[in-house]
């Protein structure tokens, strides 16, 4: 099995062909048989986890496994108490209510590479940067969140998956995942842990006697003693 890491860069399809000539993953990764886990938008860059093992891709994918992604947006206008506030609470976008998520102003991350295609500047708005948490997916979900709080995206990085992370991947550049991250990656989401296959223990019936207890004991030549009962004077 092949588990591969990509920094994608900007405007790169998360895809392998495309009919119209843009730039795809095989740009940048020729390793046949592999699969990109979700989705990175054309104009998004940053992390993109790819590989051959279709269970595990499908898990990481599904949402009921929440697998938490990070994500750095560059923003115009200053970040306010009041628009972190609502990024944690949920705000209502095109597909619905979003969950809440982790959300925090930072500096502009260090050694942050250029774009190839610098963003808009503006001289009387000053850009600020977020760190946003989430582990759902929507189409486009953390722009249209920024968004919905009055900051308009600008640029827009994934910076981890998880625990994996960018690290030292320029735009473009990819690596194998170590032994050590492949196993912890698979054994947090393998297949025991679907929701669907966890074993949940029985709420107990008032009134029930516990799975667990005890025979009741028994008056000798008479029936079973109610526990608990006080004893006849002999």
């Amino acid at each position: 099995m092949r588990y591969i890491l990509l920094n994608k860069p900007y405007e790169v399809l998360t895809q392998f062909t495309d009919e119209a000539g843009r730039a795809t993953l095989k740009d940048f990764v020729p390793v046949p048989h592999i699969y990109p886990v979700g989705r990175l938008d054309f104009d998004s860059e940053g992390l993109l986890l790819l590989t051959d093992d279709k269970a595990l891709q499908h898990r990481l994918s599904d949402p009921r496994y929440k697998v938490f992604k990070t994500y750095w947006a560059q923003v115009e206008g200053e970040v306010t108490t009041e628009a972190l506030e609502k990024l944690r609470r949920g705000v209502v976008i095109k597909e619905g209510r979003t969950a809440p998520a982790q959300a925090t102003d930072m500096p502009e991350p260090e050694g942050l590479w250029a774009r190839s295609t610098p963003i808009r500047y503006r001289a009387s708005i000053p850009t600020t940067w977020l760190e946003i948490r989430i582990s759902q997916g929507m189409n486009r979900q953390v722009r249209k969140m920024c968004a919905a709080v009055g900051l308009p995206c600008l640029r827009l990085i994934r910076a981890r998956i998880d625990e994996l992370d960018l690290g030292a991947l320029a735009p473009g550049e990819w690596r194998e995942l170590t032994p050590e991250e492949s196993r912890k990656l698979k054994a947090k989401f393998s297949a025991t842990k679907d929701p669907a296959n966890r074993q949940v223990a029985a709420k107990p019936v008032p009134g029930a006697p516990a799975a667990s207890a005890a025979p009741p004991t028994r008056r000798p030549g008479g029936g079973p003693a109610e526990r608990g009962a006080p004893r006849r004077p002999r």
